[in-house]
């Protein structure tokens, strides 16, 4: 098995990432992200999607008039996100945990949950620490998250399987210590003459609630936090699964 710690994760799996993730209504998410960059006065200049994977939510953005940097840690990832264009987007093979720009940027984005994939909360605290520091005066982040709700009361314990004619996937879930969730991934992908090749993947997580990441983002130097209940305009509860959350710049921390 493939084992990853968080972060270092999506190895052979970047190859059908895409087909999986299928049903992402990214088209409804880019909406919500502008429309909560717009209220920032941000509509164009520079911004840096976190952990961009292929680069879903890089290119809606590029379309959208921002001149667009993508980084993420996996080099197979990269490589589909290079692949699919345009060329004008920057890529950069880096860890978010330690992540550097020439200069400042007007918004920085972080979909997928990708923020989960740190189990550490200080490593956390240090990418927020990073966003502040690389975001302009009065800059943005975007970030969305899911919760330890998402991860005890949804996922819980479950088994899930995803399955059509050239791949099929199993997904088991378990509830680890100190919060970390495991998904155990195996993964079969049709190849030649009906046969299949299998691969197995190990992802950790760990949920965040709003009071961790408020204070963690406010340790950073960020302000004027906010949380909503996914990628819509209703306050995050104590049952929300995915919770997008906004912050500023308000001054530059010791990054």
């Amino acid at each position: 098995m493939e084992e990853s710690t968080g972060y270092e994760s999506y190895g052979r799996f970047a190859g059908i990432y895409e087909r999986l993730m299928a049903d992402v209504p990214y088209d409804e998410w880019m909406e919500r992200i502008t429309e909560l960059l717009a209220g920032a006065d941000i509509d164009k200049g520079l911004c840096a999607d976190l952990a961009c994977g292929t680069g879903s939510i890089t290119r809606r953005l590029a379309d959208r008039g921002f001149d667009m940097i993508g980084i993420d840690l996996s080099d197979e990832m990269l490589q589909v996100a290079r692949e699919k264009g345009p060329e004008e987007i920057l890529y950069i093979r880096q860890d978010i945990r330690e992540f550097e720009l020439y200069g400042t940027v007007r918004a920085i984005v972080c979909a997928c949950d990708s923020i989960n994939y740190i189990l550490e909360p200080e490593e956390v605290e240090q990418v927020f620490r990073l966003v502040n520091n690389y975001l302009d005066p009065g800059g943005m982040l975007v970030m969305d998250f899911h919760t330890p709700y998402y991860f005890s009361e949804v996922l819980a314990e479950n088994t899930i399987s995803d399955i059509d004619e050239d791949v099929a996937l199993i997904w088991e879930n378990e509830e680890l210590d100190d919060g970390v969730h495991a998904s155990c991934l195996t993964v079969f992908e049709r190849q030649e003459k009906g046969l299949y090749s299998r691969f197995d993947e190990e992802h950790l997580q760990r949920g965040y609630s709003m009071e961790e990441m408020r204070t963690l983002a406010e340790k950073a130097g960020l302000r004027d936090v906010h949380f909503y209940d996914g990628y819509s305009a209703k306050a995050a509860g104590e049952k929300s699964e995915r919770i997008v959350m906004t912050a500023r710049e308000k001054g530059k921390q010791p990054a």
